[in-house]
Parts: structure tokens; sequence; C-alpha cells
């Protein structure tokens, strides 16, 4: 299985290296953590990050979460990954920064593919 993408800010990933885990608002709220592949994670920014400054993707790794994931079906038919409990910080291999451009649009960083989860 290939990396899967949470986006978060860089404010919010240094509390949880500090913390030892990570938790987005969403596992409060909604019970689990979003998640994107690298082909969803644009589309993800551009809808629900536009305008945003600070933010992150972190690459997470799914094997090495302890975490249940499970990908399921959003209202747009597409099948996401969702991470129901904290995410343990080692399943996260890189932290990348993700700032839209002077357009406002989102582009995937160079580097992030699928390959990266085999390293």
């Amino acid at each position: 299985m290939g990396l899967i993408l949470h986006i978060t800010t860089r404010a919010v990933w240094a509390d949880a290296k500090a913390a030892g885990t990570y938790h987005a608002d969403t596992l409060e709220t909604e019970g689990f953590m979003h998640c994107s592949t690298t082909s969803q994670v644009v589309s993800t920014a551009g809808r629900y990050f536009r305008g945003q400054i600070g933010l992150v993707l972190l690459c997470i790794v799914p094997d090495r979460v302890n975490s249940v994931i499970r990908h399921e079906q959003a209202a747009s038919g597409q099948i996401f990954p969702h991470i129901y409990g904290p995410l343990n910080l080692d399943a996260v291999i890189r932290v990348v920064d993700f700032e839209a451009g002077p357009d406002g649009e989102f582009i995937l960083p160079t580097g992030l593919d699928d390959s990266a989860a085999r390293e």
C-alpha cells in the first residue's frame, strides 16, 4: 500500500511531536482523522484548506500505523483513508511544507509518490 497523506499545520505538528502522538480535531468530532492518497491530496487541499497558511503534509506509511485504517466512500464517491485513533509518530516518514502558490492553487510537492512508502 502506498503513502497516505494528512494535512495539518506546522504548529499542530510541533505540538504532536512534543506530546508524542498526533490527534487531529476530527478524531474527537467525527471519530477518525481524514487522510488522502497522493492522487487526492491536491483536490482535498483546494476544497478544505484554501487560503490557509503554515500547512504541512504528514507522509504516513499505513503499515506502521498502530490505529485502524479504513478506506471509506465519501459523498463524492471517492474512497479515502481514515485513521480511527491516534497517529503514532513513527508512522510519519516525512513532513513536507504544503503551501498554495500565488494563484491560490496547491500542487503535489516533488518526490511525493508511492515509492516513498518503501523507504
